[in-house]
């Protein structure tokens, strides 16, 4: 391989050199002073000529910016052996001679090749990121907005990012951009960064577009849909019903139809070289032990999928959505024909081996998407619980109540003392950002079109419980201290003190436990005077609602919380080996390093309180 390196002299470090990215297709090498950066950096290296011919393409290679004296660049020739992978050596050739530009040394560009030799290019994220357009889905939710961030972060000459949002006309469109997306805390850095001028960045680069996946061509209108498909070069689709219990009709309509209406459109980009569904790892529904990263193809049923085949019971996934449509026409609209939906859909996700509605639903989505791609590659990213931030773009953030958050903050509020859980159970949670990470990672290596290899279908599941498993018995102990030192304060101001949460594996001990919990809140354990019937009826009344609601919750998180499954992610780990130590720096998503006592105690519960409760607690 050809390379370019620098060796420095061996004085002590002057100050930190970043070598600047530079666009034009030569040798070229600059050296410019940085000093807010002391890390990795990149430069980029052509082999071209400089009369043009023979140019072969950039890209980019690590060096470090913790370069010593900028003394006297050495010239070596191209067959001397490979120096430290953290020294930068410049080849020769005869045209090219060292110059000084600001007191810094710089080669002119030069007609002979350069070869790279014990530095790992990794993936090319960045690189591959410059220029590219890219249409998004669900793009005023949680997880698409990190990704929006770290994209135009990382990558700010990346091209056209067409956002598809629902909305009556263009102009509610831009509304809601501005006041979902660009309003969000969440894009501080990006805000520093470009001071007065981030908003009209942040609107040159991202296009809102007025379309609804549900409907035929996206809802999009003829010149948008023409425009974009001419365009587009990255499809990713993270839009989502995510209620666990949601009607049956509307659970379909956007995780199942939805995607297929997507891939539908995708067919007719010209130059799209990649779709990519964020699905959930829990659209492997009930099955136990070790669970691989393997695609869905149509008619798969996990209820059945042991048997033999002869026995084998294929899921009809046209004639679910043909069900659930006669269902919805025939009732009416009211909350017991509302609930007559949720059912049903409970009821025939259950029937073929998943938990509830929305994964049921999740997993028919990536049927569609695997029975209807064609020659479009595809990437599925798998995550678990997506949480808060761990480190990227700051640690914490967060928006709305994720899956978890409502049993951690009702325990902080003294609401709910216990639950119903396997204690040597697993929660299996992943920061928000780390799936940003893989998602950038995947579209890198598969996002390279090849003519010559048929387009596959790649599965990345991005999961903590096989490598780095969250027990809930920890997470109690967690949540424990985290409030000890921390409580929130009651309306008073007065710290509420809670007790370490017990986890019951019986509904029947469980139900015991919330109803004397309800008492001895309400002071019903006491006893009242009867004179205070009324007061004693409304108390009573309060510690039904209260024991029925977290009944409720607890009904609905018990697939989760005694769950047997565990996520395989080899093919999640051979992505992360691929890439470089500056890329695993920037772009990490390594699950296995996670503190579970820091990442919970010190950036999740602080996160929860700071952005979900605005420090109301």
């Amino acid at each position: 391989m050809e390379a370019l390196f620098l060796s420095s002299s061996s004085s002590s470090i002057a100050a930190s050199i970043k070598l600047s990215r530079l666009h034009d297709r030569r040798d070229w090498c600059t050296l410019v002073r940085d000093k807010r950066r002391v890390s990795p950096t990149w430069c980029r290296v052509g082999g071209g000529g400089g009369d043009g011919r023979n140019v072969k393409p950039e890209r980019p290679i690590r060096v470090s910016s913790l370069l010593k004296d900028r003394g006297q660049v050495l010239i070596r020739e191209q067959s001397s052996p490979a120096m430290d992978a953290e020294t930068l050596v410049l080849s020769p050739n005869v045209n090219g001679t060292a110059i000084e530009m600001n007191g810094v040394k710089t080669l002119k560009p030069f007609s002979g090749g350069a070869a790279m030799v014990g530095i790992k290019q990794g993936l090319g994220i960045v690189s591959y990121l410059q220029g590219k357009k890219f249409l998004i889905t669900g793009s005023t939710g949680f997880l698409a907005k990190v990704l929006i961030e770290k994209v135009l972060r990382m990558a700010p000459e990346v091209g056209k990012i067409y956002l598809l949002i629902k909305a009556k006309n263009k102009e509610a469109a831009i509304q809601r951009l501005k006041n979902e997306v660009l309003d969000a805390e969440l894009f501080n850095t990006l805000r520093e960064t470009h001071g007065e001028a981030y908003q009209s960045f942040m609107l040159d680069k991202l296009v809102p577009v007025t379309g609804n996946i549900c409907d035929s061509n996206i809802g999009l209108q003829a010149d948008s849909a023409e425009e974009i498909a001419n365009e587009v070069d990255v499809i990713i689709n993270s839009a989502a019903n995510t209620t666990f219990n949601e009607r049956y009709d509307v659970a379909l309509d956007i995780n199942t139809r939805g995607p297929g209406n997507l891939m539908g459109f995708a067919k007719k980009c010209k130059n799209l070289k990649l779709f990519l569904q964020v699905s959930t790892a829990y659209v492997n529904g009930q099955r136990q032990g070790r669970i691989m990263e393997k695609p869905f193809s149509m008619g798969d049923c996990i209820a059945t999928e042991n048997f033999i085949e002869g026995n084998r019971k294929a899921l009809d996934v046209d004639r679910e959505m043909k069900l659930a449509f006669d269902a919805s026409r025939e009732g009416t609209q009211d909350q017991e024909e509302a609930q007559k939906m949720k059912d049903l859909g409970l009821e025939r996700a259950r029937s073929y081996g998943w938990q509830d509605t929305y994964v049921f639903t999740k997993a028919m989505g990536e049927m569609m998407i695997n029975s209807t791609r064609g020659d479009v590659p595809v990437v599925i990213i798998r995550p678990s619980v997506i949480e808060s931030t761990y480190k990227d773009p700051f640690p914490g953030w967060m928006e709305g109540n994720r899956m978890m958050d409502p049993i951690v903050l009702c325990y902080g509020k003294g609401q709910l003392t216990g639950f119903l859980v396997d204690p040597k159970g697993v929660l299996d949670v992943v920061p928000a950002d780390m799936v940003v990470n893989a998602t950038l990672a995947a579209i890198a290596k598969h996002g390279m079109a090849k003519a010559d290899t048929e387009p596959e279908i790649n599965v990345y599941q991005i999961a903590s419980s096989a490598i780095n498993p969250l027990v809930f018995e920890d997470l109690a102990e967690l949540l424990y201290n985290h409030y000890k030192s921390t409580p929130c304060m009651d309306s008073k101001g007065v710290p509420i003190m809670v007790p370490l949460m017990k986890l019951f594996d019986s509904v029947d001990d469980f139900s015991d436990h919330l109803w004397r919990d309800a008492q001895e809140r309400s002071g019903l354990v006491n006893g009242m005077d009867s004179s205070d019937s009324k007061i004693l009826q409304k108390l009573k009344f309060i510690c039904k609602k209260s024991v029925e609601q977290a009944k409720h919750l607890a009904t609905i998180y018990e697939p989760y919380t005694f769950y047997g499954g565990r996520f395989d992610n080899s093919n999640t780990h051979r992505l992360m080996e691929n890439m470089s130590e500056e890329e695993k720096i920037e772009f990490g998503f390594d699950v296995g390093s996670i503190n579970w006592n820091d990442y919970i105690t010190n950036v999740h519960i602080p996160g929860l309180r700071r952005h979900v409760l605005k420090g109301r607690a």
